[in-house]
This record gives C-alpha cells, sequence and structure tokens, in this order.
C-alpha cells in the first residue's frame, strides 16, 4: 500500500471509531430521557440526505418515534457499526460480504441512483465521454476548453463509487490506480467530504449520486455521459448505464420493533414517492441474502 493510500485507511479506521463513540454517546440520551424511541440510521454517505427526509416523514406519522441519521460512516463503517449494536438499520453502496451474511447480516435492495460526473459551477464543460474521464485520470487531459486546470477529487480506491468507476473499463481501472499514487492529489474520505470539496475548488472534476445532489441540494454541475443526461428515466430505460444501488441492511433477530416500523414505512408509497422525487429509482423492496 502506498503512503497515500495508509494515510488515507488510517483516517478513515479513526473516524470510524470517534463517529461509532458519538453514535453510541447519543443513542444513550433518548434512552436516559425516558421520552422518544429512537432509530438510529446511517452507513454510506450518497444516503444520508434522503434518509433525513425520509426519517422526517416518518416522524410526522409517528410522534413516539424519532430516527437519528448519523454522519457518513461509510457502507462497511455502518454495517460495523449495526453488528456493534451503534446502529439500528445500515445503509450500504455495496452487497454483502460473505463474513458479514455469516455474522448474520441482511440486506434488500432499497434504490437505485444514477451514479454522475460533476465539476465546479464555473467550468466551462456540458459532458464527458469514457475516453475523456479515463484521460483525466490517467492525467492526459488535464485543462478544461477554457484552459483552466482540472482539479481532480479522488476518493479511496476500495469506497464503493470507486468500485463503480473502476468498473467501468480497464483503461479507467488502471488510471484511477495510478492517479492515487500520484502526489499531490486531493482524496475525499466521505462522500460529504468528496461534495464539499466539489463544490468549494475551482476547475473541480469528480463524481457523486443523482440522489446525493438532490437531497442535499448541492451546488455543482452534472455532466452528460456518453451524450446521455442522467436522470432516473433514463436509469430506468436502460439509456444511462451508471448506477449505484444503495441496500438497507439489517441484522437477523435484532432489530427493534420501532427499527422494524421505520423499515415497513420504506414499502409504503408514502416513502416511496420521497424516494423518487430525491433522483432514486424505487426497487421492489425485498428480502436479500
Amino acid at each position: 500500500m502506498t503512503h497515500q493510500g495508509r494515510v488515507a485507511m488510517g483516517v478513515i479506521q479513526r473516524r470510524w471509531v470517534v463517529l461509532l463513540l458519538a453514535v453510541c454517546f447519543l443513542a444513550l440520551v433518548p434512552a436516559l430521557a425516558g421520552t422518544q424511541e429512537i432509530v438510529r440510521v446511517g452507513g454510506v454517505g450518497s444516503a444520508l440526505g434522503v434518509m433525513k427526509i425520509i426519517g422526517s416523514a416518518f416522524e410526522a406519522a409517528n410522534p413516539g418515534i424519532r430516527v437519528q441519521v448519523v454522519p457518513s460512516l461509510g457502507s462497511s463503517g455502518g454495517i460495523k457499526a449495526l453488528f456493534e449494536g451503534a446502529l439500528d438499520l445500515a445503509l450500504s453502496g455495496r452487497p454483502l460480504k460473505e463474513e458479514e451474511k455469516a455474522r448474520g447480516a441482511l440486506s434488500q435492495e432499497l434504490v437505485r441512483t444514477p451514479f454522475i460526473f460533476v465539476t465546479h459551477l464555473g467550468v466551462a464543460k456540458d459532458a464527458v465521454t469514457t475516453r475523456e474521464v479515463e484521460q483525466i485520470y490517467a492525467g492526459e487531459l488535464t485543462a478544461w476548453p477554457d484552459g483552466s486546470r482540472i482539479r481532480l477529487i479522488l476518493r479511496p480506491t476500495r469506497e464503493s463509487d470507486s468500485l463503480i468507476l473502476l468498473a467501468i473499463s480497464p483503461a479507467l481501472e488502471q488510471a484511477h490506480r495510478a492517479a492515487v499514487n500520484r502526489e499531490g492529489m486531493i482524496i475525499a474520505i466521505t462522500d460529504q467530504e468528496n461534495v464539499e470539496r466539489l463544490a468549494r475548488i475551482p476547475g473541480s472534476f469528480g463524481q457523486t449520486t443523482l440522489t446525493q445532489l438532490m437531497s442535499e441540494k448541492l451546488d455543482l454541475k452534472v455532466l452528460a455521459y456518453n451524450g446521455v443526461k442522467p436522470s432516473v428515466k433514463a436509469l430506468a430505460s436502460g439509456e444511462y448505464k451508471l448506477a449505484k444501488i444503495i441496500f438497507l441492511v439489517t441484522r437477523n433477530g435484532t432489530t427493534s420493533p420501532a427499527a422494524q416500523k421505520f423499515v415497513q414505512f420504506l414499502h409504503t408509497g408514502k416513502a416511496r414517492k420521497l424516494l423518487a422525487e430525491a433522483g432514486n429509482l424505487v426497487s421492489n423492496v425485498r428480502p436479500g441474502h
């Protein structure tokens, strides 16, 4: 592992420990107060914005239960927190691993959302092709059409968004791995840190999801990809090819009644409408292993 990779991994581990301790502490507050039941939800950052929207609607219909959406832990961090009892429900941007299934984790596909390429609002560019993305990551394309510098925002190689990116083409996989090893590159650890940097840094280029963009009301320019503008409709028709799947993860036999009620709410027409309005192609929610 490169020095940058070791640093990124260390940051991820430290952040997960701090957030896990914070979640455990916050979970004690309602219990000590004896006021409300609490459903703790967390995991992959791109789903947190829409979960806050769903959580507010659920609370309005169930005033005795509060939904606590915790800061980004990532997919693996959320599943770990679920096993530790710090979360009631985890959100993952990847399928379960075999060892997670063996420990009793169960997953169901919740939504699919367009995986999108984005830039800073000031970038004079409206679309990219696969070849251009490969060239940007390879360091062969370094300037936008107006001559301004391209500032690539990277994600850790094993992060779920990176795995989608690497699967686009062998050339892009090779280019991404080379980019992570170049000196001076910007690496955003969490989904929220990623979009913050994309919105703040002039000339930025990177990726996020349509649901994060819409639910968090982000000021980013969305690029058409291979001639297709990303949308839920284009994803449903198959015209737009890139998607991120969000899984809802529970642990067999440990889901509280309040959390079960929230899961049931996700099946309702109200919740499905809110998910769709936030940039998601809603799945026929079904248990998976």
